[in-house]
């Protein structure tokens, strides 16, 4: 799975209609469609097509034609994302109509169309399920656990120094394992989230 971690914008013009498709991470995607329909007033549709994953780990999608004929604009954009794999992030395509009706067949090439024209004008990144655990450990380790970290490539996100030091740290669950195994003599495991 596949994901977009900045806004990234592309247009295409078919018939003198403009398609313009704002890419974005999903955390993004209320802020910016507010935003697209302050600065487009004229626009005639919003498409938007996102796939994320929840709590569960489920994928969650949603598309709308945003007066577009059914099925013509929001399912094909959706499905260009399903076919790349993409979670975590959302399209909205801006159309401006040019005065010439492109029929079904030519509204769905067009959305999808701008869609790929999106995705390929971006490095997609990949997605690994990532966990965060907080552990303790001796002072006396502290050079050990923070070797394995970057050999692990777990982050540290938070330290703590106390009587016991503790860190918060994050990875993704096969490199979190792999670093829990290292030091397992070492550490405390105080908490794990997803």
């Amino acid at each position: 799975m596949y994901f977009v971690d900045k806004h990234t914008t592309q247009t295409l013009e078919i018939k003198q209609s403009k398609f313009i498709a704002h890419l974005v991470p999903y955390s993004q995607y209320d802020k910016t469609l507010q935003e697209l329909k302050q600065s487009h007033p004229k626009a005639r549709h919003f498409v938007v097509a996102y796939r994320y994953l929840n709590e569960f780990r489920q994928i969650v999608e949603h598309s709308s034609d945003d007066g577009e004929p059914k099925g013509t604009s929001g399912k094909p954009t959706l499905m260009v994302l399903q076919g790349a794999d993409i979670i975590n992030s959302a399209i909205i395509i801006v159309r401006y109509f040019g005065g010439t009706k492109l029929g079904t067949g030519g509204l769905v090439r067009a959305y999808s169309e701008t869609t790929n024209l999106a995705l390929r004008s971006i490095e997609l990144k990949e997605y690994k399920y990532e966990i965060i655990v907080t552990i303790n450990f001796a002072y006396t380790n502290l050079r050990k656990v923070e070797y394995e970290c970057s050999m692990c490539e777990v982050e540290i996100i938070e330290k703590i120094f106390e009587e016991q030091t503790q860190y918060k740290l994050k990875a993704d669950e096969n490199s979190m394992q792999e670093f829990l195994f290292k030091v397992d003599r070492l550490v405390t495991l105080l908490h794990s989230t997803s």
